[in-house]
Formats: C-alpha cells, structure tokens, sequence
C-alpha cells in the first residue's frame, strides 16, 4: 500500500542509504529512528515491511561505540562525512564535535563562494573539521590550511579530512597544521600567506580571547594590496560577557569588525533560534 511504499523508500533514503552504511550514524539515533518508522507503518495499519524488522534487528544487536559519523548533505550534491565523537566533551576539550556556529560559516560559505574561490584559505580553531570540508567541497578554494592546537582533535581531523578525500595531492591542495595562537610568529604567518582567514565557536573562553585578538592583528598586518587577507569569525553567543570581551580585545589590538548579514538558504540542521554572530575584521 502507498504508507509502506513510502516507508521502504523512506528506508532506502536513510539507514539503507550507501553513505549511511560506510558512515553509520549511532547506534542509538539508529536504533530510535527504526523504532519511529515502525511505529509510523503499524500506525498506518499496513503490512509489516521485513527490511524494516531486519534493519531494526540489526541495531538491536550491535553494541555502541564511542565513535560515529554524521553525514550533511550539500546542495549541490555529495556530503562532507565526519567522524564524531559521542561523548560531548571529552579529554578536555570541545574540538570533537561539529558547534552550530560552524554550521552557520558554512551556510554563508555556500553562499559566498567568491570569498574562497582560488584563495588560500586558513582555518583557525578547525575542531571536526565541518566547514573547511564544506569550503573545499563547494568554493573552489587554491589551498585550505586546516589548523588547532589540540593533539586528539589533529588526529580526529586529519582522519576527517581523508574520509573526505581531501589531500595535499587533491585540487584544493589541503593540509592539517598544529598551530598555538600565543606562539605563532608574524614571520609563521607570513609564509602561510593566507587570502582569507575563517574560524566558527572560538571565542568560548576568555583566558584564551586575548592571544587570539593579538594573533588576529598580526594577520591583519600582513596585507597585500588587494585587501586581502579577509578575516571572518562566527560566534554562538552563549555568554555575553566573553564575547564582549572578546572584541574589546580586539578593539585594544586597533582591530574594527563590521557585522556580516546571516545565510539565506537553511541548508544545514542546528537551533536557528540560537544567538549566532559572523563578523569581518578590518584594521
């Protein structure tokens, strides 16, 4: 009938789906979404799908694991795939899972293409890796330098990066860096020469706003002719006062910002109704 028609098709869309079964999602949203859809078809009063029962059978026996992957479409076809890590914030730091405010920049990044288009792009505070994937994937950038300062996070994200098959071979040519913002030098920077520099959810703590507002200058300093480098920074405004501090830090560096409008298109899902700012610094 046309309720288990649409379930099976529903079925082959997700969890049966070719991305979902190299990347499988967790067990647990699996296991929960199964059980929706079945309870969807029974509702209907339709004839029980067995590939739904064996799909759900499947998860039932499988045992959780710390990793798993969540897939994000893009527009224009095919996805960027990472690997996530299930518990929030582990070892210390919040580098392992993908923040809204990353989200957010890669929305406005598929909408802005120009900005990376045969650029070299820098990526501050990188964490998953979500939206240099989505810049490389869809703007065409020359070179993407993804970066942090975490040791577990670089692995996370260099796996990430190559289970998107992204490489220092690949067009764009893209490469993983360990960079510590209170020990990079302007000479360091320099030679990255970077056209534009993007970074989402990096002004969550105050002790760490200040060599972050310096660094930020020093790039600042490095600019070329054509206006370049372009300095983009997307913030979730969780706690007012750091992120006002944050740019009374950069204003004590000599640095102005001017708010950039929000993406038009929702392309991704996160809580639209949190408080979410991208901003472009200038000297």
């Amino acid at each position: 009938s046309g309720s288990s028609e649409l379930i099976s098709q529903v079925l082959k869309q997700t969890c049966l789906h070719p991305l979902c079964r190299k990347f499988p999602p967790s067990v647990r949203y699996r296991r929960l979404f199964l059980s929706q859809l079945i309870r969807r078809l029974e509702a209907s009063g339709c004839e029980p799908l067995d590939e739904l029962y064996d799909a759900l059978a499947e998860v039932v026996g499988a045992e959780e694991t710390m990793e798993c992957y969540k897939s994000y479409l893009l527009p224009a076809g095919g996805a960027v795939s990472l690997m996530e890590n299930i518990a929030l914030i582990s070892e210390g730091t919040t580098g392992l899972v993908t923040w809204e405010a990353a989200l957010y920049l890669a929305e406005w990044a598929l909408e802005n293409q120009q900005v990376f288009t045969g650029r070299t792009v820098l990526e501050l505070g990188s964490g998953a890796g979500l939206t240099g994937i989505a810049v490389c994937r869809s703007c065409s950038p020359k070179r993407f330098i993804f970066s942090d300062c975490h040791s577990t996070v670089l692995q996370k994200l260099r796996d990430n990066v190559r289970l998107n098959g992204l490489s220092e071979q690949t067009t764009p040519a893209v490469s993983v860096e360990k960079l510590d913002w209170t020990a990079i030098s302007e000479e360091e920077l320099r030679e990255i020469g970077a056209d534009v520099i993007i970074a989402a959810d990096v002004v969550y703590d105050p002790d760490i706003a200040g060599s972050l507002a310096k660094l930020l200058s020093i790039v600042l300093r490095c600019s070329s002719a054509e206006g370049l480098p372009q300095v983009f920074i997307c913030s979730t405004i969780r706690n007012l006062e750091t992120y006002g501090g944050f740019k009374q830090q950069l204003e004590a560096e000599g640095v102005g910002h001017e708010v950039i409008p929000a993406p038009v298109n929702h392309v991704f899902p996160y809580n639209r109704q949190s408080a979410i700012e991208l901003i472009k610094l200038r000297r």
